[in-house]
Parts: structure tokens; sequence; C-alpha cells
């Protein structure tokens, strides 16, 4: 008998425990969490890129020849103009010492057709005046008309001799120049035995060393403009819209994972990647020392684009939704204290996976945060304590 009733008393416990465990999961009001408003939100974007440079430039001789000189290696700063090599240039300096000589002969038979010039047109004036005095005295019979006749046939000579001078110096003149161009055009090869710097940078690479055989154009350094340097981005494009130059970024190289760097966009590329569906766009730190981003190029790195920053808004964690499509999700509510399962339009997606309701919600209405725990249509709810009803 005692028996009996001992059964029946722990069935009894037993009932009323499942009847408690049924009580609490199924129909005992939930407590939840629900979104909250926030203010001055930044909608930031991510993206991988690498270290990149907008000018970098592979520098040679326009000539061939042997290198005699390297003033530069791998990792000098140089500036505009620096000679950086030289080629063994002593049959050109002989031709510029060739040209040299024959450009002052030029200038010397330029110095004698003017001095013959000169003279002829002295022998012209003397000529024109004795010609002039014969021809007026000839009607006197002072001079007869045969030495008249000659006096203006002289004069007519020298006016020749004067033309054939002048002709003479136009030549020498001319000569002159053709000498002169011909010595320009050997310095100039002169000077391309030196290798310059074209601008203000650092050498990435010395591809060649004293005594190699170079040909024309061959690439003897490797150069880079510090002040190019950037970060050449990839952005996912169903995330990358509402992009824009001038933009605040932030950026992190795989090497110095614990700085940070400011920088701006400052292009974005106007084709996107079509296998990758992402928008490359480029960086460039704001405040650094030029000479300091000089780094290592092609290193991988971090960045985070402040697209804009949400004035008010409500923000809902994407775990926290179901069927989420780029525009609208699925979504539990609670209003009256009830729970109700509804689409809403979403917007703004942050970093850290929340979305930003892109609707207003009706009077009374709260969205809920956290995960769907037994969550079911009609069912009641409350929010957690401290957190709005």
């Amino acid at each position: 008998m005692q028996r009996r009733w001992f059964g029946l008393a722990l069935a009894a416990a037993l009932a009323l425990a499942a009847g408690g465990v049924v009580y609490m999961r199924a129909f005992r009001p939930l407590e939840v969490r629900v979104a909250q408003a926030e203010r001055n939100v930044e909608a930031r974007v991510f993206g991988v890129g690498t270290v990149e440079a907008q000018i970098v430039s592979r520098i040679g001789f326009q000539i061939g020849g042997r290198i005699v000189s390297l003033s530069a290696d791998q990792g000098d700063v140089v500036r505009s103009n620096t000679e950086l090599a030289v080629l063994e240039d002593s049959a050109q300096r002989a031709r510029v010492a060739k040209a040299q000589v024959a450009s002052a002969q030029a200038e010397a038979a330029l110095a004698k057709a003017q001095a013959g010039l000169r003279r002829a047109e002295v022998a012209l004036q003397q000529k024109a005046t004795i010609n002039r005095r014969r021809q007026a005295l000839v009607g006197g019979g002072a001079v007869t008309r045969e030495a008249a006749d000659d006096a203006q046939a002289n004069e007519a000579y020298a006016r020749s001799d004067n033309e054939v001078a002048k002709a003479d110096v136009q030549v020498a003149d001319a000569a002159r120049k053709d000498v002169a161009a011909n010595l320009a055009i050997e310095r100039v090869a002169l000077d391309q035995h030196k290798l310059l710097a074209p601008f203000d940078g650092r050498i990435l690479a010395r591809l060649k060393e004293i005594g190699a055989i170079v040909g024309p154009g061959e690439a003897v350094f490797s150069i880079v403009d510090p002040r190019s340097i950037w970060v050449r981005a990839y952005i996912d494009e169903a995330l990358a819209g509402g992009i824009a130059e001038g933009q605040t970024a932030f950026v992190r190289l795989r090497s110095e994972p614990a700085r940070r760097v400011e920088a701006e966009v400052v292009r974005i590329d106007a084709e996107n990647d079509r296998v990758t569906e992402e928008r490359r766009l480029y960086v460039r730190c704001r405040a650094c020392n030029p000479q300091h981003q000089v780094r290592f190029l092609g290193e991988q790195a971090e960045v985070e684009i402040i697209k804009g920053v949400i004035p008010e808004g409500l923000f809902v964690p994407l775990r926290a939704t179901k069927g989420f499509d780029g525009r609208s999700a699925l979504v539990w509510t609670l209003k009256d204290g009830r729970l109700a399962r509804r689409r809403v339009a979403l917007g703004q997606r942050l970093l850290d996976g929340r979305i930003a309701l892109d609707e207003p919600l009706a009077d009374g209405e709260k969205i809920v945060v956290s995960t769907d725990a037994g969550f079911r249509e009609g069912r009641a709810a409350r929010a957690r304590s401290g957190e709005a009803p």
C-alpha cells in the first residue's frame, strides 16, 4: 500500500516537473533584448589591398656601353638630376673635342668672310667716289671719256665683289651653325653617358654592376617617388555604394597590425573587376613623412573607409534576421508584450555585422535583437531589465 502511494506521489511530482518545464519553455513570457536608438554611428566598409606606387620607373641609359661608375644603391634617397651611373666615354669625348675644333675653324672662317666683306665695302665706296668724280669732270674735258668709262666699270666690279663677299659671309655663317649643331649633338651624346635621377626618389633596386655591358634602354635602377605611395584596395561592390574621393580611411599594414595610419581616398577606378566583383580604389596617407611611406611595395594591407555618419538609427545584428536579401529581412518585433515576425527594409551595413533599419516602426513597436530561442508568433515577451519595454 505504501509503495503504491509512493509511486503515485512520484508520478505526480514528475508530471508537475514536466508541466513546469513545458510552461517555462512554451508559455512563460520571454525576456528579450531590443534595439536601442544610437546616434552618430560611423558607416564603415572593409577591404584588403597592397602597397603600391603611382610612380615607379625602371631607368637606364639611352645608349649602350660599359658601366664604369655606380653612385647609388638600394634604399638610397636621391635628388632629381643626381648622377647615378656613368658609361665609358673616351671615344665620345674625342668626338666632342673634334667637333670643338671644327667649331673654332668655322668661327675663324666666318670672321675671315666678314673681314672680306668689310674690305669689299671699302673698295666699293672708293670706286664709287672715283667714278662720281670722273663723271663730273668728263664734261669739262679734264678727264677723258675712256677714263670715265673705266671708273664706272671699276665701281660695277667693286659692287659685284661686295655681293660675293656678302654671300661668303652667309655661307660661312651657315657652316658655323652646322658645326655648332653637330657640337651640340656630340655633347648631348656625351651627356647620355651619365644616368641621372629623373625625380626626387628612393632607389628600390640596383639591377646592374660596374663592368656590365648594357644596351640602350636596359634598366640599371628601379626608382620610386615616395610621394606617390598609396594602397590599392578592393571593396565588395555590394558594399561600395557611397564611397567617394576625399573620404577618411584607416590603413593597417600586415607587418604592423598594431599601427593604424589615417589616410584619404584619392582615386576610384571607373571600372569594377568583373571576375571578383570588387571595386578598386586607392588611399594615400594624409600626414606621413613621404620617405617613411616607402616600405615594401606589394605588402598586404587592411583598409577601413568611413562612408558616412548615421545621425540616428536602429541597428539589427545579421544573426537576428532571416532571409536577408541585401535589401530586407525577416525580424522579430515586440509590441504590446507579444512577439511578431515581419519583413523590414534594411540599409547600411556596419563592420560589426549589424544593419541599419531603413523604415519607421509603428508606435510602441520594438526590434528584437536576441537570437531566436523559442520565439513564436504571439508569444508573450518583455524587454530585458534596463531596456525600453
